[in-house]
């Protein structure tokens, strides 16, 4: 029964090398993989969220990567304007929106959430980052929207 939400059982699939996976135009996510694996290096891990929202932002701007923090993500019902649905915690260069988390371990409803902000954003390619793992490239799923 197709309900319209997201699949999120397909996020289930082992990681492939970025290499193994579809290419995504605009695809910067190994910069911003790079930029999180250096705020992890330098904060550890333990941190809120906040923390790591704040030293990513620093990190990109220092990488040359233009991006949006908590960016509103407006919507419709029924082609009714309902405003904000969410606020996406990065956009980076207007192509990847970069999901953070700081918990024990990410679940499929986090996967199906990044899933659902990539539908409603008109984006293909997201990142979901838990800085909680470590190393950090452990703690990284990166989604591709269908559209």
């Amino acid at each position: 029964m197709n309900t319209g939400q997201p699949d999120a059982k397909v996020a289930k699939v082992p990681q492939k090398s970025q290499k193994e996976q579809p290419e995504v135009e605009g695809d910067c996510s190994h910069a911003i993989i790079g930029a999180a694996v250096e705020v992890q290096r330098v904060l550890g891990t333990g941190l809120l969220e906040s923390a790591y929202s704040g030293a990513l932002a620093v990190e990109f701007a220092q990488r040359g990567l233009k991006y949006r923090k908590e960016a509103a993500i407006s919507g419709n019902y029924k082609g009714v304007d309902i405003g904000v649905l969410y606020r996406a915690d990065f956009i980076v260069e207007e192509s990847v929106v970069v999901e953070l988390k700081a918990i024990e371990a990410l679940g499929e409803s986090h996967r199906a959430q990044l899933l659902t902000y990539l539908r409603h954003s008109g984006h293909k390619l997201g990142l979901l980052i838990n800085f909680n793992v470590f190393p950090v490239t452990k703690g990284i799923h990166r989604m591709v929207n269908k559209l």
